[in-house]
């Protein structure tokens, strides 16, 4: 009799232990299920807004209203503003190539390798053209709320950028 209680409550632990697994399992399935559908949204907004050279292809169904890139300068906060930002680099390269290498995430945080390449033939944040070629590659930080980006933040070689583009010796 004794021995029957203890056998129940061996089982019963059991049974507890492995609905917690579960429970956790399914709760990490999610997870990742929600990092990949994040990434690879972003991945493919990106890649089509370049290919095509058409920076409306951001919009409010994958970026929020109040966007924001942070800058060395000064954030740049709303999807407009945060989407003239961007356009100069396809007014800047009218062959600029934007590619990205990896993406991966954690939560609400995406990470992106990124290369860009192309000839300076257009005005590039008042940079008049340098009709010089850029080869670049850079990481961008973003941070996503509800299946929307909410902030990125890129990160390159500056110096090399500069030099590459004959601004400086």
């Amino acid at each position: 009799n004794k021995m029957n209680k203890i056998l129940t409550i061996v089982v019963a632990l059991l049974f507890i232990s492995c609905a917690q697994n579960t429970e956790e399992l399914n709760q990490l399935k999610a997870d990742k299920q929600y990092v990949e559908t994040n990434v690879e949204m972003y991945v493919s907004v990106w890649e089509s807004a370049f290919s095509e050279k058409n920076i409306e292809l951001i919009t409010s169904e994958n970026f929020h209203d109040d966007v924001t890139v942070v800058t060395s300068s000064g954030n740049v906060t709303g999807l407009d503003d945060f989407k003239a930002y961007y356009a100069n680099y396809i007014n800047g390269f009218s062959d600029g190539e934007f590619s990205i290498i990896n993406a991966f995430g954690n939560g609400d945080n995406l990470v992106k390798h990124w290369n860009f390449k192309g000839t300076h033939d257009g005005d590039f944040f008042g940079i008049p053209a340098t009709n010089k070629t850029l080869n670049l590659s850079g990481t961008t930080i973003v941070k996503m709320k509800d299946s929307k980006v909410l902030q990125e933040e890129d990160f390159f070689d500056n110096y090399s950028f500069m030099k590459q583009l004959g601004l400086i010796e």
